[in-house]
């Protein structure tokens, strides 16, 4: 067990220039995702997909999946082909490999989590969808298997949104959560503007979530041998059917059992807190996350946790609707969170947009996570109305100043984040091996945004972990990294933003720092490594109990 950190300010030092752009189409990301109709008539045209970075062949470069939606016409007749899989020829193009890899299963696609669920050291891919989910073993060859079937995780007959992958019993196999949103009819749902919950101010629009009746999650866990087990009720994860969008497993509360924290739309989330006997409560309420600090239900998207103040706790945020605000909660020893959304800034910059992806993330390495948020509505018709929203947005990045201060600095970078799209999911990752983080943002009924990262940013490090005693992805796994006079904390996590999953490997920024004095490793199993006197500008591959490979 990792001994409380102890945080230490670090003057504001230099802020150095970030500059995003748009180069999907130079790196030939060219997916049209559909999603529904462009009316958005029912709600199930209207919550997009999420995208993934994984390096599924093991050649070094990140390689990029797309999930993609379908339409209520084509999915009576067999839906779409729910993924694009591009691999990554490590000089700065993408190929569609989608035909040969296997990856043909056709439907409606929503969000996706990558982890190695059977250790064999291939990424393997969970995609979530209305109707039910698919499990794709990767071969190891180029090609991937459906073992849905076998694996026993179809989710049958549900709409599953944001998924992640976790070791909740720490057994050394990760365990599979999956959110459901709502029971979708058609026949039973009425029209646009019919009712009081069809309607958005003065705006007709589709029926929300609290017109329909909820699904509730499930939790499988990962019994060792390809199979897994529906464990939801045994676990004590109760859900009375609250419209789940973004999930995290993360060790919230530094005890080292990963804690299963869920967005919920227009209801209170959840913080399953890890018991360490197979069993989990929900503390949403008495921790001060289920609800804004005002005490109202919010339509909570996206997710993603990060120690913004660095003092060695996660903290959250939750992204919302349009005319609220993204919620950031501070989190405190002993288990509770404060809303520090409007102290920090985060809620002034919030206002017209409509949050989905949401990462934090360190932009420009200068040691302190920044926000990155995808935003656009989900009513095309708020563009005729005039009620200070529209249905393109542009992304917004916040800077961390100091952390305890966000600035939105979306004008400042310009370029790709002023690309007005609705945007879906977000996923983060170096996929050009440059030390610079780069974002990939699925757009509704449009093509991607990739974001290339082209900042003049401080020095950088990267650890690829493999687990032994733990799972081999290192899930779960905590990396502590001390330089500049700065102790940062960083999590391994599978799934998270809205629907997408990040580049599993662990980076972190170093501003003026040009040497690490210190690297402290906890494995999901418990166990410590420690490394010292690193260089900085590196990738590293840590593996459990061994010495690195840079």
């Amino acid at each position: 067990m990792v001994s409380s950190v102890v945080c230490v300010t670090a003057a504001p030092g230099q802020e150095f220039a970030v500059r995003l752009v748009d180069v999907a189409a130079k790196a030939g990301i060219t997916l049209l995702n559909i999603c529904g109709d462009v009316s958005k008539d029912f709600i199930v045209d209207a919550n997009g997909s999420g995208a993934a970075w994984l390096d599924f062949d093991n050649d070094g470069n990140l390689d990029l999946l797309i999930v993609n939606g379908s339409s209520r016409e084509h999915l009576r007749q067999g839906g779409d082909p729910m993924l694009a899989l591009y691999r990554n020829d490590g000089k700065g193009h993408f190929d569609d490999v989608t035909a040969r890899s296997g990856l043909n299963r056709r439907g409606w696609g929503s969000g996706v989590c990558v982890a190695d669920y059977d250790n064999d050291g291939f990424s393997d891919i969970y995609v979530s969808g209305i109707g039910g989910g698919a499990l794709f073993h990767n071969n190891g060859d180029g090609t991937f298997s459906d073992v849905t079937r076998r694996a026993r995780v179809g989710n049958d007959g549900r709409w599953g949104t944001g998924c992640a992958f976790g070791d909740y019993n720490r057994d050394g196999f990760v365990d599979l959560y999956v959110a459901n949103y709502v029971k979708f009819n058609e026949e039973n749902i009425p029209r646009r503007g019919e009712t009081a919950g069809c309607k958005f101010m003065v705006v007709d629009v589709y029926c929300g979530p609290k017109s329909l009746e909820g699904e509730p999650d499930v939790l499988y866990r990962n019994n060792g041998d390809g199979t897994f087990s529906d464990v939801t009720a045994s676990a004590r994860i109760r859900d009375p059917g609250y419209p789940g969008f973004g999930v995290l497993f993360s060790d919230l509360d530094n005890d080292g059992w990963p804690d299963i924290y869920v967005a919920n739309d227009s209801a209170p989330h959840f913080l399953f807190h890890n018991n360490g006997d197979g069993t989990f409560a929900d503390k949403g309420l008495v921790a001060g996350v289920a609800l804004s600090g005002d005490g109202r239900e919010q339509a909570g998207m996206g997710v993603d946790a990060g120690d913004y103040n660095g003092d060695g706790l996660l903290d959250l945020i939750v992204t919302n609707f349009s005319h609220d605000y993204n919620t950031l909660y501070e989190n405190h020893a002993g288990g509770f969170f404060t809303d520090v959304s409007y102290r920090t800034g985060v809620a002034r910059g919030s206002g017209p947009h409509m949050g989905w992806g949401v990462g934090f993330v360190d932009m420009d390495n200068d040691g302190r996570p920044d926000l990155f948020v995808a935003n656009g509505h989900v009513y095309p018709q708020v563009d005729r109305h005039g009620i200070g929203t529209h249905y393109l947005q542009r992304k917004q990045l916040f800077r961390n100043l100091d952390g305890r201060q966000f600035r939105d600095i979306t004008n400042e970078v310009g370029g790709g984040l002023l690309i007005e799209k609705s945007s879906r999911g977000a996923a983060f990752g170096d996929y050009d091996n440059d030390g610079r983080i780069d974002v990939i943002v699925t757009n509704m009924n449009d093509r991607p945004t990739l974001l290339h990262n082209e900042s003049a940013g401080g020095h950088w490090a990267t650890f690829r972990l493999i687990g032994v005693r733990s799972n081999r992805d290192a899930i779960g796994a905590k990396v502590f990294v001390t330089a500049g006079g700065k102790r940062q904390m960083v999590e391994v996590r599978s799934g998270g933003s809205y629907a997408s999953h990040n580049d599993l490997r662990a980076h972190v920024g170093l501003g003026d720092a040009a040497r690490i004095d210190r690297v402290e490793i906890r494995w999901p199993s418990g166990a410590m490594d420690t490394l010292n006197g690193l260089a900085a500008d590196r990738f590293y591959v840590v593996r459990e109990g061994q010495r690195l490979k840079g």
